[in-house]
């Protein structure tokens, strides 16, 4: 079984475990993936999908789903596929690359993948696809962390079903 020691205290919790804590703590302050609807689908160490519907709000003057959009989406999956070690770890840079538009109504989903972490530095892909599987966008993100934890003694207990 994987351990991990968290910031937080000395229980030593699963990978997995730690990575639903993290997520579950972050998302309870991201207002902004609250308020567009962003869902946290699956997170592990080192990994999250992000989930998020093209409303009306989101389309450009195209009828398109505004890049900035889904840049959001992949840089959401990015966020919560770097902060899986209990490590308060923020965007150093990111950069997308835009293969299709994405139309209203359209769900799309944002899968982030860890490809390096050394010191307080790491590298994360993202593709973004709609809920048929066309890529609409790839995302490389470079992530630091902040040397503080995410957690802390009250996120101790495991999570609840």
């Amino acid at each position: 079984m994987d351990t991990t020691q968290h910031g937080g205290g000395p229980p030593a919790v699963s990978g997995d475990d730690l990575a639903v804590r993290c997520a579950a703590r972050m998302y309870a302050a991201d207002r902004a993936s609250q308020h567009l609807g962003i869902e946290i689908s699956d997170v592990a160490p080192g990994r999250a999908r992000a989930v998020m519907t093209v409303a009306d709000t989101m389309v450009n003057g195209h009828d398109l789903c505004h890049g900035g959009y889904v840049f959001l989406l992949a840089d959401t999956a990015f966020a919560f596929a770097c902060n899986t070690y209990d490590q308060v770890t923020v965007a150093a840079s990111g950069d997308a690359v835009f293969v299709r538009p994405a139309l209203r109504g359209q769900q799309l989903v944002a899968d982030a993948t860890e490809r390096v972490r050394h010191g307080r530095s790491g590298v994360y892909d993202v593709t973004v696809r709609t809920a048929d599987g066309d890529v609409v966008a790839e995302f490389r993100g470079r992530s630091r962390t902040l040397g503080r934890p995410i957690l802390d003694d009250t996120d101790t207990a495991p999570p609840t079903a």
